[in-house]
């Protein structure tokens, strides 16, 4: 297991932190940044919990007074479908941001479940993207550019939804984000390969994003039932120290259900262990970020 993790280094490393879901911050706000942070949340493997983590952090934050975008970089549109926001082929979308240079506040709709929370969609189309990128003029910064020319200012957070790859539409994020959210499913073969993201990472910092930084590491899908679990929450722990979040996203069948009813576990089910965590863990990330 630790073999696995033996080429993922990032910095800050520090002793393990408690492995708990905490009882949960009550404030009605938390404390907001005081500029937008732009987050890619990616990870090469798939069903470790990215879009899950995506839209339900950036529910969670958006119910608590931050204004909140979701880019949505996954071609099978799942936080767009998380979201309730239409993502048919006739829809524009962040395809058209990125291969048509649409502006994207032409493309953003409001998501209509919560207020604050707002959804450039996916279609698609974008299943196309990663080879039309290919020969376009700065590829890898199509995204940047376009976040550039938008008023981020007006969010408190945008928060980068990828694909399960390494290919130009995570590219692409990695350059238009400043920070990096890696979650982690609590099994041993999701270590396998989180080396080649952390290289990743580093080649994009060194040629394309110096700003970029591996600011937080969520532990999804935890089963406390297990031991493979604890040894796995455990390692990362160790070995990246305090960006890893205190709070856990323990297996819910809630936070599986939600989607397929075009919301969020926050609004399907918001007394669930699922909402509680995600809640907990955008606390975290909200009083972080505050504190920096």
């Amino acid at each position: 297991m630790r073999e696995a993790l033996k080429d993922a280094k990032v910095s800050r490393e520090t002793p393990a932190g408690t492995l708990k879901v905490m009882s949960g911050r009550r404030e009605k706000e938390w404390p907001r940044p005081d500029h937008c942070r732009i987050i890619t949340i990616a990870n090469q493997k798939g069903g470790v919990g990215k879009t899950t983590s995506s839209v339900n952090l950036a529910a969670s934050l958006a119910m608590h007074g931050a204004q909140v975008l979701v880019v949505d970089l996954d071609p099978q549109g799942n936080a767009s479908t998380a979201l309730g926001v239409e993502h048919h082929a006739e829809i524009p979308s962040i395809y058209d941001v990125l291969i048509e240079d649409a502006a994207l506040a032409d493309i953003v709709v409001p998501a209509p479940e919560i207020p604050n929370l707002f959804c450039a969609p996916a279609t698609l189309n974008l299943a196309g993207a990663e080879i039309e990128l290919v020969s376009k003029v700065a590829r890898e910064s199509r995204l940047r550019r376009a976040l550039e020319a938008y008023e981020t200012e007006k969010f408190h957070y945008v928060l980068i939804d990828c694909p399960p790859s390494l290919g130009l539409l995570t590219v692409n994020a990695l350059v238009g984000g400043d920070e990096l959210l890696i979650p982690i499913q609590c099994e041993y073969y999701a270590l396998e390969g989180l080396g080649q993201l952390v290289r990743t990472v580093d080649l994009v910092k060194a040629h394309l994003n110096p700003r970029l930084s591996v600011s937080t590491i969520l532990l999804t899908m935890y089963d406390a039932r297990t031991r493979l679990a604890a040894q796995v929450a455990e390692d990362v722990r160790n070995h990246f120290g305090d960006v890893v979040l205190n709070t856990v996203i323990p297996r819910s069948v809630r936070v599986s259900e939600a989607p397929s009813y075009g919301q969020s576990v926050m609004t399907y089910d918001p007394g669930s262990s699922g909402a509680l965590a995600y809640s907990e863990a955008a606390s975290e990330m909200a009083h972080q970020g505050a504190a920096k």
